[in-house]
């Protein structure tokens, strides 16, 4: 099986992700700033600048894969958040308040957790609560917060709301400048938008490897091999990572070697995985002879187009049309896209608790995509970082049904 292969790769993305953490929590010790940012941020304008980006994002769905989401979300509702609100801005609150992390601390130099931030930049492109959030986090630490504006896409990308955007892109530029006290460098922005956007490209040909018969990796393994991109894009290691990671899996190609034995149905993943249950769906899909090949949350990071000759102007209809920014039509015609693309026998969409712009009008998305593609569709509900929000025993059951369908 694909997945012995695999171990080596993986084991020097962790070696990656965790000289990256801790790099920016030694970040004051080598005089870097830092700012926490968005999923959906622009980060480009940042590490042109030096600034280290943390995702407070990333670092829930490690909490989620530890089973520390509980935990930390019961820190947060003690504090008089409702259990209603994004599991990931309660496990982050749960964890500035009590200093628990998957990421350890550095011994005399830092706690475990996220490195202290100099700065804040959000980006409400993704959703509207991480406005409020970040302005919660922003009062903690009593740093500045920059914020990105997106009006949500109603009838696609009109040229006014990106002008909007790209006002507000150039206006980001002297508050990052009074941040760093560093001057603006345009030909360094351009370098590091080149250089973010060769990594999209990577990842975009990573997710496409899914496309061969038998897959050589699932959308589970890609929710793992998604970190750098989202935390490390316009740094040349993505490239050099992924390119690696390219020619493994190309290596598993050419032997027809697929993550899971006898491959007999391709289904598409939509919405943010189920973090603490990654590997458990994955066995039990197997189980049935099912591959996840693809899913609309890891292609998020796969078809942003930055152009060298207008960086700004492109940096701002990409971060203005992302996924959860366009209409439900949109997100229905991602979808068939997807399951004509990879060939897939149906489809799975996680009904997030936390996730509330992901998640609506998911059942009119299934009976449209149905409709459309002639194929059977799966919602299940969960959470993706409180493990207490996930029933072990329906899904299991709701999933048995839904294979026993396909059969």
């Amino acid at each position: 099986m694909a997945e012995e292969d695999l171990k080596p790769i993986a084991i020097k993305m962790r070696n990656l992700m965790a000289k990256y953490y801790k790099g920016a929590k030694l970040g004051k010790y080598t005089f870097k700033k830092i700012a926490w940012i968005t999923s959906g941020g622009p980060v480009e304008p940042l590490i042109s600048m030096g600034i280290i980006p943390v995702y407070p994002e990333n670092h829930g769905a490690m909490i989620g894969a530890r089973k520390m989401g509980a935990e930390l979300s019961d820190t947060a509702e003690a504090l008089g958040y409702s259990r209603d609100l994004c599991s990931y801005f309660r496990a982050d609150v749960g964890h500035v308040v009590d200093s628990k992390s998957p990421i350890p601390g550095v011994p005399v130099l830092a706690k475990p957790g996220l490195p202290r931030p100099h700065m804040l930049m959000l980006c409400n492109n993704i959703c509207g609560t991480v406005t409020k959030w970040y302005e919660v986090q922003a009062r903690y630490f009593n740093v500045p917060l920059i914020f990105l504006d997106t009006p949500y896409n109603f009838d696609g990308p009109l040229d006014h709301l990106i002008d909007y955007v790209q006002e507000q892109f150039e206006e980001i530029i002297p508050q990052i400048e009074k941040a760093t006290r560093r001057k603006w460098d345009m030909d360094k922005f351009v370098k590091t938008a080149e250089i973010a956007q060769a990594g999209i490209q990577k990842w975009s040909e990573v997710l496409h490897m899914c496309e061969h018969k038998p897959s050589p990796i699932s959308c589970f393994d890609a929710f793992f091999f998604l970190a750098p991109i989202v935390t490390l894009r316009g740094e040349q290691i993505v490239v050099d990572f992924y390119s690696e990671l390219i020619e493994t899996l190309q290596d598993l190609v050419d032997r027809n070697q697929g993550i899971i034995e006898n491959e007999k149905y391709r289904l598409v993943w939509d919405n943010l995985p189920i973090w603490y249950r990654v590997r458990k769906l994955s066995k039990t899909f197997a189980k049935y002879g099912a591959c996840l090949v693809a899913d609309t949350y890891t292609n998020a990071w796969a078809d942003n187009e930055i152009t060298a000759d207008d960086p700004m102007r492109s940096l701002a209809r990409g971060y203005s049309t992302i996924f959860l920014n366009r209409n439900i039509e949109s997100k229905i015609e991602n979808m068939c896209k997807l399951i004509k693309q990879y060939d897939a026998n149906g489809f799975v969409m996680h009904s997030n608790r936390s996730c509330k712009p992901y998640s609506f009008g998911q059942y009119d998305i299934k009976d449209e995509v149905q409709r459309r593609m002639g194929v059977p569709g799966l919602i299940i509900e969960a959470d993706m970082t409180d493990q207490r929000s996930y029933a072990d025993e329906q899904i299991d059951n709701r999933i048995q049904a839904f294979m026993e369908t396909m059969e």
